[in-house]
């Protein structure tokens, strides 16, 4: 009788980076970080990683993110802002769903200005075997001013067939009606635009640990009245 070949897509089982941080079998890892240089974890079985990258003008050019989920029920919430005036921006994200029930969320977000260059690379790999995963990613880009570039490719690679992925990305500018009804209610055309750029980054601020939520914001709120 003749073997079964069967086709896995050509997965590859990339290796964990090393000096990966562990978060061992049912503990939780939340961390607030700059972002900047690489960053890698490894999930074990119902472990939770709650992670937010920041990134303000002059303090990072970078940084590359590896997540791998090798526990049944591990999650990961990752979430970050950059916020670029000159120069250029990178970031790398790669998520591996190597086992099933697992669940990663990523939300990612940039205000580019200047002649700044902003670009994001984001994947999401689900083994094989990995099902009942559910991944969802997420990046969102505002660029201030004609030179302001960015750049946003999300991917997915599937390898399974029960799952629930997505991925999403954007880039636009500032909302011109959204400017004109705050000056229709006596809010000056600068301060509009300062309190849209606070709200377009607000979403990332609700995952940035409780204790550091009042300094992140009047960081964020300094930075974009800067711009």
């Amino acid at each position: 009788m003749k073997e079964k070949i069967i086709d896995r897509g050509h997965y590859v089982a990339a290796p964990t980076p090393e000096g990966a941080v562990v978060v061992p079998v049912g503990q939780r890892l939340s961390l607030c970080d700059a972002l900047s240089g690489p960053h890698a974890f490894v999930l074990e079985a119902g472990a939770s990683l709650d992670l937010c990258l920041l990134a303000f003008p002059g303090s990072s050019t970078g940084t590359e993110l590896t997540v791998d989920l090798v526990g049944e029920g591990a999650e990961a919430s990752l979430s970050g802002l950059y916020v670029c005036k000159e120069g250029e921006f990178s970031l790398k994200v790669i998520v591996r769903h190597r086992v099933g029930g697992c669940v990663s969320n990523q939300l990612f977000k940039g205000i580019v200005t200047g002649s700044a260059r902003a670009a994001f690379d984001g994947r999401i790999i689900v083994a094989p075997d990995a099902q009942k995963t559910k991944a969802y990613q997420t990046d969102h880009n505002l660029l201030l001013g004609v030179d302001a570039r960015a750049e946003t490719r999300p991917q997915l690679e599937i390898y399974a067939d029960d799952v629930e992925c997505s991925h999403g990305a954007t880039v636009g500018r500032l909302d011109e009606s959204g400017q004109f009804y705050m000056q229709s209610r006596g809010i000056p055309e600068r301060e509009a635009r300062v309190l849209q750029m606070i709200s377009f980054l607000s979403p990332v601020l609700e995952h940035v640990p409780e204790e550091r939520r009042e300094e992140v914001a009047a960081r964020i709120e300094q930075t974009v009245r800067s711009l």
